[in-house]
Order: C-alpha cells, then sequence, then structure tokens
C-alpha cells in the first residue's frame, strides 16, 4: 500500500524558517512529479510547488524567491524549505506524488496524497 508520510511542520516566528519532508513508500515503481499543496479552513487547496523527476520546478507567486522544493529520488522523498515565512503561510500542507506503483503483479498509476501536516507562523 502506498503511503506518503509528511513531517517537519510546526509554529515558528515571522521571518523564521521550516522545512518540511514527504516520504513515498509501499511498492513504488517511479515517480514524476511530487508537489507541496496547502489548504486554510473554508479554501481550495492550492499548489505551491512542485518539481519533476528531473529537477524543474514550479512554485507560486506568492512563495517564489522564499521557498525551495528538492526531491531525493533514491529516497522517494520530497523537501520544502521555507525561509522568510510569514502569518499568511498559516496553513496546513500536504504532499502529493504522481507514481506508478505494483499492486500485486499489476502495476498501476495514482496521484497519492499525505496526511497533512501544520504549519503556523505567528506575527
Amino acid at each position: 500500500q502506498v503511503q506518503l508520510v509528511e513531517s517537519g511542520g510546526g509554529l515558528v516566528q515571522a521571518g523564521g524558517s521550516l522545512r518540511l519532508s514527504c516520504a513515498a513508500s509501499g511498492g513504488i515503481s517511479s515517480i514524476s512529479v511530487m508537489g507541496w499543496y496547502r489548504q486554510a479552513p473554508g479554501k481550495q487547496r492550492e499548489s505551491v510547488a512542485d518539481i519533476s523527476s528531473g529537477g524543474s520546478t514550479n512554485y507560486a507567486d506568492s512563495v517564489k524567491g522564499r521557498f525551495t522544493i528538492s526531491r531525493d529520488n533514491a529516497k522517494n522523498t520530497v523537501y520544502l524549505k521555507m525561509n522568510s515565512m510569514k502569518p499568511e503561510d498559516t496553513e496546513v500542507y500536504y504532499c502529493n506524488a504522481d507514481l506508478r506503483y505494483w499492486h500485486g503483479i499489476s502495476l498501476r498509476s495514482g496521484s497519492n496524497w499525505g496526511q497533512g501536516t501544520q504549519v503556523t507562523v505567528s506575527s
């Protein structure tokens, strides 16, 4: 069974930094795009950043220059380094992976989500 497990959330003061990690496991054959999303109560989940298997990245305008996404393909892990954090970055952060995985002898494709980790930035 495919699992994405996030870690690294917490409370930080404005201007501070946090690093999120997300490790994928469970019969994985390959992962194409890995990304981070965030969601505030009552709002839609929005993309923060994503990274391809080759290292190409995309960022939301609101985090460009402050956040950096990276990945370790050997560990099936994606990271999000968040610097110069602002109170408006306070949301639940989710990782996502577009991957191929083994289900018995069948190779399947899917888009999987982590459980979410709370990030709170105090002013």
